[in-house]
């Protein structure tokens, strides 16, 4: 219990004592928390509340070119937030070799960091619709615990990130979600442009393992940063481990009810209509042979 309290203390002034980049608080919605929080309350309220409410008597939106265009826009959107990294000569040399040891003094990494970071944010809060044309849509099963929680925590998070404790540790953690979406909005892009594409979405599975493979290399190299001892902020490294657990928690959970649970009631079914056959009846429960005889009287 002393180790814990001793932990929080620690954590807490090192939270004091991190050098925040002044000009981070003159970027939109990063000077006070108020509007972040007021998007997040509009937010669920909207999707938990207000929306299926609206949308109870009424026909679902199509939506199908707002569908692609956004989901577009997040495939091209990802690509050039990954594209940061390869705009500061040397950055991932300069960020193996040296930011375990202490906080980088590259002023052109340290503002790629920062910038990438803010941008990082605002895709966190176009995400948002994701949700939103969930409702529109009238696909409230959708909305699950998972999916409400992991847009909601990784906005306030990234937003805690880029305000309080930015560390190199999120250069990492940006840089695997955003390579994930790009993948993922694809899948997305191609399911929203119709029937005829169905054909080319047979890999809907794998993405959930593509996402937990990350969850895994992040909690991973999280893992290496406090076994290494590595002059980062703490509490950003343990603020991220508890996260990505909760997230490898949800999304395994999610895989095994959507996947397993699936597969299994495949089985039974094929199992029982074999069972039938074996018996001579057909699927519809009736006697084989007195099909047959029917169909001779007939």
């Amino acid at each position: 219990m002393a180790y814990l309290m001793n932990l929080i203390v620690e954590n807490y002034k090192e939270l004091l004592e991190t050098k925040r980049d002044p000009l981070v608080d003159k970027w939109l919605f990063m000077h006070s928390p108020i509007p972040v929080f007021t998007i997040l309350a509009l937010y669920l309220y909207f999707v938990l509340n207000l929306g299926p409410n609206y949308m109870k008597n009424r026909k679902p939106f199509e939506l199908k070119q707002a569908m692609i265009f956004y989901n577009l826009y997040q495939v091209l959107f990802s690509l050039w937030l990954c594209s940061h990294v390869l705009k500061v000569k040397n950055a991932i040399p300069h960020f193996l070799s040296y930011t375990c040891r202490n906080t980088s003094s590259n002023q052109e990494f340290q503002a790629m960091l920062a910038s990438g970071a803010w941008w990082y944010f605002f895709s966190k809060v176009t995400e948002l619709l994701d949700t939103v044309f969930f409702v529109l849509r009238k696909k409230q099963a959708q909305v699950s615990f998972l999916h409400v929680y992991h847009h909601s925590v990784t906005m306030i998070g990234s937003w805690a990130y880029l305000k309080y404790i930015p560390g190199e540790q999120g250069l990492v953690i940006g840089f695997l979600n955003s390579l994930v979406h790009i993948v993922m909005y694809f899948y997305y892009f191609l399911s929203a442009l119709g029937p005829k594409y169905q054909k080319y979405l047979w890999w809907k599975k794998y993405m959930t393992w593509m996402q937990l493979t990350q969850f895994g290399i992040m909690l991973a190299y999280l893992a290496l940063i406090v076994v290494m001892d590595c002059k980062l902020p703490r509490a950003l490294t343990y603020f991220f481990v508890t996260n990505v657990i909760i997230f490898i928690y949800l999304f395994s959970d999610y895989y095994r009810k959507a996947y397993f649970k699936k597969s299994k009631a495949v089985i039974s079914q094929n199992e029982k209509m074999e069972e039938n056959n074996m018996k001579g009846y057909p699927n519809n429960g009736y006697s084989l042979t007195k099909t047959l005889d029917d169909k001779k009287k007939g």
